[in-house]
C-alpha cells in the first residue's frame, strides 16, 4: 500500500474519526457489562460512618467500600447510580434493610434517592 493512498483525510480528521470511533465501541460494549450489576440485600458489616446524614435522610444510609455501594434503609425506595460523566449504571427499587451494587470499576458515582444526591468514591 503507498503512503500517499489516505491522503485525502488529514491528520486532524483522523484523530476525530478515531474518537468518534472509540466513543461509539465504547457506548456498544456498555451496556452489556451493566447489565450484569445488579441490587442484592447483604448481610455485610458496614463502615463505621455512613456518607450522608441518615437523620437528615428518613433513616436512608449510603456506604461505599470494597468496590461496592451499599444502602440501608427502613423503607422501600428508588435508587439510581450514575457515573461523573452522567451515564445511568443502575436504577432500581430496593426494599428496607442493606443492598448492595458491586461494580466492577472503581472511580467516582453519583447516587439519587429521591431528592438526597451523594457522591461515592470507590
Amino acid at each position: 500500500m503507498r503512503p500517499d493512498r489516505f491522503a485525502f483525510v488529514s491528520p486532524s480528521e483522523m484523530k476525530r474519526l478515531m474518537v468518534i470511533a472509540s466513543i461509539v465501541l465504547m457506548l456498544w460494549v456498555t451496556p452489556a457489562v451493566s447489565a450484569q450489576i445488579a441490587w442484592r440485600e447483604t448481610n455485610r458489616e458496614l463502615p463505621s460512618r455512613s456518607l450522608n446524614n441518615p437523620h437528615l435522610s428518613d433513616g436512608v444510609e449510603i456506604y461505599g467500600s470494597n468496590g461496592a455501594i451499599i444502602i440501608r434503609t427502613p423503607r422501600r425506595i428508588n435508587v439510581s447510580v450514575f457515573t461523573i460523566l452522567g451515564q445511568n449504571v443502575s436504577q432500581a427499587a430496593i426494599g428496607p434493610g442493606t443492598a448492595e451494587l458491586k461494580l466492577g470499576t472503581r472511580g467516582i458515582y453519583i447516587v439519587k434517592i429521591g431528592n438526597i444526591t451523594q457522591k461515592v468514591a470507590l
